[in-house]
């Protein structure tokens, strides 16, 4: 069998580039080792943990509405069968729908692991029944969309379940007793406040000396105070993980640091130090392709590899590991073959961690422009001051503009609080556009919403927010 374009991965990358490529009139055979299309995120990632987090968030508005508004619920009854249930019920339906798009626009669907015998060769493994005779397929052009796992420390591996990845947490199996979360990245602080509120106790320790070492501190410090809360003072950063054992049906766990040292029983432990991307054993080797010491495939601007043959998208191109930065980096790699002279050249790429409150970052962070030496004028908007988070009765968070003090153009946003990463979108657009901070500001935000926030940061810049008082600055329009 030969094919013009070859798509090696189904998910969020994977399907957006074979969709694309075949509305634009190629023939396209998408190559997928699992059952059924939408890679991690859809499977065991993205969705499935949003649709739990659901759950957990409306357990801990119930909980709210006590303590806060007087309005009392009965303590929830969970039926763990249900839950699963419904979440599963979720990714079915978007799987099924993928299912139906490839099928209505023509691309030929192949399940099976592909695995490179040369630049223009990939060998099938599979019982599927479209895999050719001889089982090889030769190709033009293939994109690599093959995504990342979770990383798995061999110190790790005690070969229990009790002793879970990210995929492992998301089974739901149980509800139990005593969690430990090891790693205070956003997987590991998401997964965390589920159990947390579905009525485990949770503990997070984490290596460095902050939880989401990625984000600025002071989109943090909000996050942090509530999950302390939630997971009762059982967060501990600057902690090193010993040994990790099955002793009596738990999992004992040593311990290195200030605030925890020694050992510990739980009844299971989540493992979430990050992802590795899918590089190995796919054959690489026969082509040309080069893979960094990180495992990334290297690549350039316009997804091409050393390998003309070849070129890669998503997890496995590299940093940041996201799926809409795959979807984006797939219609650049199918324009590229399509003959068009594009580039994945974007000024503000999302990141969203959807804890209570959600913390949300697009653009330049204070943190990288603190390490670049760059001047920027930092804007920050309390949601105190926000009539709508006072009625929600979530003023925890804030909203926050970096600003090229000579030009007045934002160069980046961070916003801490509830529905952060349905507000960065606006963000986004204002960032990619080179908008100056007066094109907020003169835009007319609907009142009460948490979008307001947004220009009222812009209206810190020159001091003339109506809800925060300070000295009026003078910025040359």
């Amino acid at each position: 069998m030969h094919t013009p374009l070859v798509i090696l991965g189904g998910g969020p990358g994977g399907y957006a580039a074979a969709f694309l490529a075949a509305d634009e009139g190629l023939e396209v055979v998408l190559v997928e080792a699992e059952s059924r299309l939408g890679g991690t995120c859809l499977l065991r990632g993205c969705i499935p943990s949003k649709a739990l987090l659901h759950v957990a968030k409306v357990i801990g508005e119930a909980h709210e509405m006590h303590d806060d508004w007087g309005v009392d619920f009965a303590p929830p009854k969970i039926d763990i069968d249900k839950v699963r249930a419904r979440k599963d019920k979720v990714i079915s339906t978007l799987t099924g729908g993928l299912g139906g798009l490839a099928k209505r626009r023509n691309v030929k669907v192949i399940k099976a692991r592909g695995r490179f015998e040369n630049s223009t060769t990939l060998i099938l493994e599979g019982d599927d029944p479209s895999i050719p005779e001889g089982g090889k397929l030769t190709f033009d052009y293939c994109i690599l969309a093959t995504g990342s796992t979770p990383a798995m420390p061999p110190a790790f591996q005690i070969g229990s379940d009790r002793v879970m990845d990210s995929t492992g947490a998301l089974e739901l199996k149980d509800i139990p007793a005593k969690m430990l979360v090891i790693g205070g990245g956003y997987i590991g602080l998401e997964m965390g406040s589920v159990y947390a509120g579905l009525g485990s106790k949770v503990t997070v320790v984490e290596w460095t000396d902050t939880l989401l070492p990625g984000a600025d501190r002071d989109l943090v410090k909000p996050l942090q105070k509530r999950l302390n809360t939630l997971f009762e003072n059982r967060i501990y950063t600057n902690t090193k993980v010993g040994s990790v054992a099955l002793v009596d049906n738990q999992v004992e766990v040593t311990f290195e640091g200030p605030g925890k040292f020694g050992h510990e029983r739980y009844d299971r432990v989540l493992v979430s130090v990050g992802r590795r991307p899918n590089s190995a054993n796919l054959g690489l080797e026969n082509t040309a392709v080069k893979i960094d010491p990180k495992g990334f495939v290297v690549c350039d601007k316009s997804q091409r590899t050393s390998d003309p043959h070849l070129f890669v998208i998503g997890d496995v191109a590299g940093e940041p590991m996201l799926a809409h930065k795959a979807s984006h980096e797939a219609k650049v790699a199918v324009e590229v073959i399509l003959g068009k002279n594009v580039t994945f050249d974007k000024q503000a790429i999302p990141a969203v961690v959807f804890t209570d409150p959600e913390v949300a970052w697009a653009g330049l962070t204070e943190e990288q422009a603190k390490r670049d030496g760059r001047t920027v004028s930092v804007e920050v908007y309390p949601w105190a001051a926000s009539g709508r988070a006072q009625a929600l009765g979530r003023t925890e968070g804030h909203t926050k503009w970096l600003v090229d003090p000579e030009t007045h153009r934002v160069l980046g946003c961070g916003i801490v609080g509830s529905g952060a990463g349905e507000l960065i979108a606006e963000a986004v657009l204002a960032i990619e556009m080179g908008c100056e901070v007066r094109d907020l500001t003169e835009s007319i935000h609907p009142h009460p919403t948490l979008s307001e926030t947004l220009m009222n940061a812009g209206e810190v810049y020159f001091g003339t927010a109506t809800e925060v008082f300070k000295p009026k600055k003078v910025h040359a329009n």
